[in-house]
């Protein structure tokens, strides 16, 4: 881990395109600006790690079986129309 110390309205760029500032200082608590492409997501730890349990459960749940159809498709009664490809 890479520990940096910043004073308040300086930065860090991470690989060139994301930027956090520290933009106030209020006792314990820091709050960061974060700068990034909309294709990058951006989430607090807490809600990152619920976004990973819930993709798990999503990929392990057993789903139940689909219900079979009342009555099985039948193939069509009507004959198919024959195409005449002869030029006129």
């Amino acid at each position: 881990m890479l520990i940096l110390s910043r004073k308040l309205g300086e930065s860090i760029v991470i690989d060139g395109h994301i930027r956090v500032q520290v933009m106030r200082v209020e006792g314990d608590v820091v709050k960061l600006g974060i700068e990034a492409p909309m294709t990058v997501p951006v989430h607090r730890q807490e809600v990152y790690e619920e976004i990973q349990r819930s993709n798990q459960q999503a990929l392990t749940k057993q789903s139940s079986p689909l219900p079979k159809l009342a009555g099985a498709a039948k193939p069509s009664a009507m004959p198919a129309k024959k195409m005449n490809l002869s030029k006129p």
